[in-house]
């Protein structure tokens, strides 16, 4: 396995959890190319310079939000939203009520809106399958995301595989389980194996720190922030390496996953091309 690359981070004024997805061995001898996916943590309180680099020097053309309908809103709109070249697909993993069709359509200033004063209200209850429910709770949250929202974790996919020239990044709140899952999907269809996943995976416990620290400073998150410690909030590699033994077992891997949710061998080739030279 290949070590870490400090060179895989970026370093951003407003966010605490960016890196490329570049630069990762695949099982054929070949590398993913960098600069088209990043991954992140909240693009919120991004900096103009911050901006100026994405947009300008890495060439980001797509973000792929896969918060909540209601973090978007609370949260409001970030400075990428001004910027005419980027376009902004919304894909929640989580199931929630009420959840709107079009949610950067609608203005966190629209007095139409009818927001929860406590944004987990929105959220409905998580199932659980009977077989997962041994597992440990970061696992079922993430067969939950692909059990009960697999439709938009393909639609979030979809939308890397079609997009035009230039760089996409992937994004949640803290940008290491939803956006964890989607990645190591990604980095699956690119040959990535499973070792190189895992570790990039766990690669955000190194940031955890700054990540947990950003959060706590937003009043979307900052009761979540205080009420567990940070090394309930740290992603460990076994999370994941059990999620993909799972979906080997119970799929033939995670290509066999997405195959079976309609993400089939030509879409696959599609999102693989985006990564691979």
């Amino acid at each position: 396995m290949s070590s870490p690359s400090e060179d895989r981070w970026i370093r951003l004024d407003g966010t605490a959890n960016t890196r490329d997805l570049g630069g990762l061995p695949t099982t054929d001898g070949g590398r993913t190319l960098p600069g088209r996916i990043l991954r992140s943590d909240n693009l919120q309180t991004l900096s103009p310079d911050d901006v100026r680099r994405l947009v300008g020097e890495i060439g980001l053309r797509q973000v792929i939000d896969l918060r909540t309908s209601a973090e978007i809103l609370l949260e409001g709109r970030g400075p990428l939203r001004e910027v005419p070249e980027v376009s902004h697909r919304h894909f929640t993993l989580l199931p929630e009520r009420g959840h709107h069709t079009d949610v950067f359509a609608v203005e966190e200033d629209d007095p139409e809106l009818d927001l929860p004063s406590g944004w987990m209200e929105s959220l409905l209850p998580r199932q659980v399958a009977a077989h997962d429910e041994g597992e440990p709770p970061a696992v079922r949250s993430y067969l939950g995301y692909l059990g009960q929202r697999g439709d938009n974790v393909v639609a979030a996919l979809r939308a890397i595989a079609q997009a035009g020239p230039g760089a996409s990044v992937v994004h949640c709140a803290a940008g290491k389980d939803r956006t964890g899952v989607v990645c190591a999907l990604s980095l699956a269809v690119a040959g990535v194996p499973h070792e190189e996943i895992v570790a990039d995976y766990a690669l955000t416990a190194e940031v955890i720190d700054g990540v947990v620290a950003r959060l706590a400073a937003s009043p979307t998150y900052a009761d979540d922030m205080v009420s567990r410690d940070v090394a309930s909030h740290t992603p460990r590699a076994e999370t994941m390496d059990r999620v993909l033994t799972l979906l080997d077992e119970r799929f033939g891997g995670p290509l066999g996953w997405l195959t079976a949710h309609g993400f089939g061998p030509d879409e696959q080739a599609a999102l693989r091309a985006r990564l691979r030279d």
